[in-house]
């Protein structure tokens, strides 16, 4: 039996609505998510949201309303977005609930049993809206002679009292740890810039705050609330079982487990310095891999609500639909380097691929099964051109798979179009409407071929775009036992036409789209 695949976003901090930047690392880690499953593995799949923290007590102050009732209204909006956008998780988790706290509790406890907690005072330079605290060394000069954090957010002294974490500890451990798993960190550009910087020295992390309330009392404290990244990194643990269900925990998090957190570039610090040295602290297995993808960008441009570019998902699955919308982050953008988007890329490459090469093939094909066959599956008589062509659709799926365990979607996609553009080659060589009247026995062994290659490439495809796959495969009568990798070139087909099995005639699974005024 495979083992046990465990994968993660990064939760969300929902002091304002979702973005298309939140869309797209939920919808990538979905993809991979998916493609797990049809590899047979026992998947889980955590997504939530981040509540605590001064942000979204000063965002909840300025609304005149209390940080639950923020959390809630928020908090609905991202899971909003995940059902819109088709994401399939297992859990979606929010830090307000009370196992989460429970387990905030009990990872700061085994930390501090292992004497890694002290109590001390904190004088330094905190950015609110990183929810982060830096050295003056880290800081940047803005246009005014303003002193900026590295992400160029504001920064202001922090003077209180404050647990701390003994991060000075780990270095070397956390360097070791890159030396012997050369993956734990990737792409290989994150693990460069996380390598500078442990190796340039840790310093203690300051890891409570007494200035607010909103957050996990730190135990035996009160008067303390852990640090918003302490509570927000154990949101992993908690989804596994910890500390209560031990089974769950040797299932979904367990030493040498497979499990993969999917995250934002500017946030690999926290999850790959801090998290796997409180892991290490609290005697707790560590994640296989943290990855960290680029910044989706509104043609070339960062998003910024004072710039007005900031694009709502839930609007563009609206506008552009959501498979459409997923096709186009997954396939457009290089998984770990920044990606830029447009109305007009996503409408050129969605016409492009989905409903010019792909839709058209499976649209003709059946369409003309359903008129000149009266829907009868037609019989196998290959060739070898045509068993080339199968072979090329095995070939893709292989190469699909290869690429997706390595978390390069974009990649997967390429071999999957590749494949696509040899079936179109292949009916306009074969011609079987031309055959109709000439060679009807070729005409049919024509049609047998392009019916279990369009079956593959719907087959291969399921993670990327799983609701139209579906929506072709309901249609060709492939059922869910054979809706998986290892039916392709195998014997289906010969099944399924043994079942007798009437072809109807098919619906257009990608209308074109067309640019407006409004996306000008």
């Amino acid at each position: 039996m495979s083992q046990p695949f465990t994968i993660t976003t990064a939760i969300s901090y929902p002091n304002g609505r979702p973005h298309i930047g939140h869309a797209y690392e939920v919808i990538a880690t979905d993809a991979i998510a998916r493609f797990q499953r049809m590899m047979g593995r026992d998947v889980f799949f955590q997504t939530g949201t981040d509540e605590h923290g001064l942000k979204m007590a000063q965002t909840a102050r300025n609304r005149g309303i209390e940080p639950h009732a923020l959390a809630d209204e928020m908090s609905g909006y991202f899971k909003d977005m995940n059902d819109r956008l088709n994401i399939s998780y297992d859990r979606f988790i929010r830090t307000s609930e009370p196992d989460h706290h429970r387990a905030s509790q009990a990872i700061w406890q085994a930390m501090e049993a292992n004497g890694d907690l002290y109590l001390g005072r904190y004088e330094g330079w905190y950015s609110i809206r990183d929810e982060a605290f830096y050295d003056e060394k880290e800081l940047v000069e803005g246009d005014g002679g303003e002193k900026l954090s590295p992400q160029g957010t504001p920064v202001e002294w922090t003077v209180e009292e404050s647990w701390f974490f003994r991060l000075s500890a780990y270095q070397q451990k956390l360097l070791d740890l890159y030396d012997s798993q050369p993956d734990f960190i990737q792409p290989d550009s994150r693990r460069n810039e996380i390598m500078r910087f442990v190796e340039g020295g840790l310093s203690d992390l300051s890891v409570s705050r007494t200035s607010f309330d909103w957050g996990v009392k730190v135990p035996g404290n009160d008067g303390h609330v852990m640090y918003v990244w302490v509570d927000a990194l154990t949101n992993y643990l908690t989804g596994c079982g910890y500390p209560d269900d031990a089974d769950r925990m040797a299932r979904y998090w367990s030493e040498g487990g497979d499990i993969t957190h999917i995250i934002g570039k500017d946030i690999v610090r926290f999850h790959a310095v801090y998290w796997p040295a409180f892991l290490m602290s609290a005697k707790l297995p560590l994640p296989k891999q943290v990855f960290g993808h680029g910044f989706l960008l509104n043609r070339g441009e960062k998003m910024s609500k004072s710039v007005g570019n900031v694009a709502d998902p839930m609007e563009l699955a609206d506008r552009f639909g959501v498979d459409q919308l997923r096709y186009f982050l997954l396939s457009e953008v290089t998984f770990g380097n920044d990606g830029s988007y447009s109305a007009e890329a996503i409408v050129a490459r969605s016409n492009s691929d989905l409903a010019n090469s792909f839709g058209n093939l499976a649209q003709r094909t059946l369409s003309f099964i359903a008129k000149n066959l009266e829907g009868r599956l037609p019989q196998p008589a290959p060739q070898d051109v045509d068993s080339d062509l199968l072979t090329t659709i095995a070939d893709a799926a292989s190469s699909f798979q290869a690429a997706m365990s390595d978390l390069a979607p974009s990649v997967a996609i390429e071999a999957w179009m590749r494949a696509v553009f040899a079936c179109n080659a292949y009916i306009d060589a074969q011609a079987p409407w031309a055959l109709r009247k000439t060679d009807p026995v070729r005409m049919e062994a024509v049609l047998a071929t392009l019916y279990e290659a369009i079956a593959g490439l719907a087959i291969i495809i399921q993670p990327v775009i799983p609701v139209s796959a579906k929506s072709l495969l309901d249609q060709m009568g492939i059922g869910g036992e054979r809706r998986i990798y290892g039916a392709i070139g195998s014997d289906f087909y010969t099944q399924l036409c043994a079942t007798g099995f009437v072809l109807s005639p098919p619906k257009p699974l990608f209308p074109r789209l067309e640019l407006t005024e409004a996306d000008a």
